[in-house]
């Protein structure tokens, strides 16, 4: 384990922005159950695919979707603050 010091763009929590040393843009750190969580729901939404049920393949991938949303909205407003531009 090689221990860094890395810059924190917002509080801690399931998904924090931080700039790793040498990274010229932050990215997202997803702690590992979050992570469980987002691939939970693709594979919900993957099932309901191989079932054909449409319904439930919306909803599993309306959840999803909000999910990396709320991720994305809290890293561009991270950048945003720090006056960072997009990498995208």
């Amino acid at each position: 384990m090689e221990r860094i010091e890395a810059e924190l763009f917002t509080a801690g929590g399931n998904n924090a922005v931080v700039r790793l040393p040498g990274r010229r843009f932050p990215g997202v750190l997803v702690q590992g159950d979050s992570l469980h969580i987002l691939r939970t729901d693709m594979a919900e939404l993957v099932e309901a695919c191989d079932r054909g049920d449409l319904g439930d393949a919306r909803d599993a991938a309306g959840l999803l979707l909000a999910g990396l949303d709320a991720m994305l909205e809290r890293y561009g407003a991270a950048l945003d603050e720090h006056e960072i531009p997009r990498p995208y």
